[in-house]
């Protein structure tokens, strides 16, 4: 990446918060980058329709996943982590990270899950139309979810139960507001 491009990314990531997957470019573009600058664990495990990329601005880390053969991948500045269509997975910064993400415009999906952390069975997951809810309205309103009900914070394996999400510093009602305002 061009030096530019850094100084860029810093700039912005100085008004990011954390997993806000802001929109960095056009909307009209063949793909689509976003940015987040994360200091504690994503509360949720992401899911994308499509193949996606994170790439690592600065910090270090690990990502989670869930489903597939590969449990985790710790992260550093620079490194580039490729996340196959549709697994679910989960960004745990050992330090701030700032994290682009690409993805591809065309995605109808996306959604989020919530896994038991004594046994991985999973507790939870919401899908949405992303051409009738944006990203960050999908996340905000799944974790409120999550939040009220406390059956969906049981474990139906273990019986575990799992503690509400702390939801302070999250920006997505603040995003969310501002970019269906710039599509007025």
């Amino acid at each position: 990446m061009g030096k530019e491009f850094m100084a860029f990314t810093y700039a912005l990531a100085a008004g990011s918060g954390p997993y806000d997957e802001a929109s960095v470019l056009p909307d009209d573009l063949d793909i689509q980058l976003t940015l987040s600058r994360n200091d504690r664990p994503q509360p949720f495990h992401l899911i994308c329709e499509h193949d996606s990329v994170l790439v690592t601005m600065s910090g270090r880390g690990r990502v989670e996943f869930k489903g597939t053969s590969v449990l985790h991948e710790d992260y550093q500045l620079g490194d580039v982590l490729y996340v196959p269509a549709g697994t679910p997975h989960r960004i745990l910064p050992l330090e701030a990270s700032i994290h682009h993400r690409f993805k591809l415009p065309e995605s109808r999906l996306e959604g989020v899950a919530w896994y038991c952390e004594g046994c991985s069975e999973e507790l939870h997951r919401v899908v949405w139309a992303l051409s009738e809810t944006l990203p960050q309205e999908g996340y905000l309103a799944a974790c409120e979810e999550f939040n009220a009900n406390g059956s969906l914070r049981r474990c139906r394996t273990c019986n575990a139960e799992h503690a509400r999400l702390d939801l302070e510093g999250y920006r997505w009602d603040e995003i969310s507001r501002a970019r269906r305002e710039g599509a007025s």
